[in-house]
């Protein structure tokens, strides 16, 4: 029985090296790997469309919009080829309805999510929100604080001070987030 599975954690936290190196061991015993990441996310040329960890591992991957279906990206990809697992880096950035349209997708294949669950303002992204709800397995990749506890808050910083206003959504890297435990980032707040 294919499961869905959420590995959420913070912003370098190794999400997306953790998502490479997983299509890596799938594709070494032979599996047909689709790899995708939401459209939202626009570090990259758009022409590019790569998945890139911060330690330098990069897979070409599809990109898919907010109004479009992962299940006609699948019925497409896997009539080229018999698809065997699905990777989805920053799955914070799905709609619901992709979500759960991943679900359904476990009928045929592994679905492997992996994003940040909260956003800076502490608060679940739409996808993450329901991939908690539908997820099969939900696992922490856990990175450190500067103050050594854990982290679990993304803190954003605009022109060097945190804040915690703005839109939801700000493509960024670590010259606008840092990853904080919740007390370090309250007392950056108070700045």
């Amino acid at each position: 029985m294919h499961k869905l599975y959420f590995k959420y954690g913070t912003m370098a936290s190794s999400k997306s090296a953790q998502a490479l190196m997983c299509k890596f061991n799938y594709e070494q015993k032979g599996m047909k790997v689709l790899l995708v990441k939401p459209s939202l996310d626009t570090r990259d040329d758009a022409e590019e469309r790569m998945v890139r960890s911060r330690i330098g591992l990069t897979a070409k991957c599809y990109t898919i919009a907010p109004d479009e279906s992962f299940i006609d990206l699948f019925e497409k990809v896997n009539a080229e080829s018999q698809v065997e697992t699905i990777i989805v880096d920053e799955a914070q950035f799905c709609t619901a309805e992709q979500v759960d349209q991943l679900k359904q997708l476990t009928k045929n294949a592994n679905v492997l999510c992996y994003g940040l669950l909260l956003d800076f303002t502490c608060h679940l992204f739409e996808g993450s929100k329901r991939l908690v709800e539908l997820a099969d397995s939900l696992q922490e990749i856990k990175s450190v604080c500067r103050c050594g506890r854990k982290a679990s808050v993304n803190a954003r910083f605009v022109n060097g001070k945190c804040v915690d206003h703005g839109p939801t959504i700000l493509i960024g890297g670590d010259e606008s987030y840092e990853s904080m435990c919740y007390w370090c980032w309250k007392s950056e707040l108070k700045k």
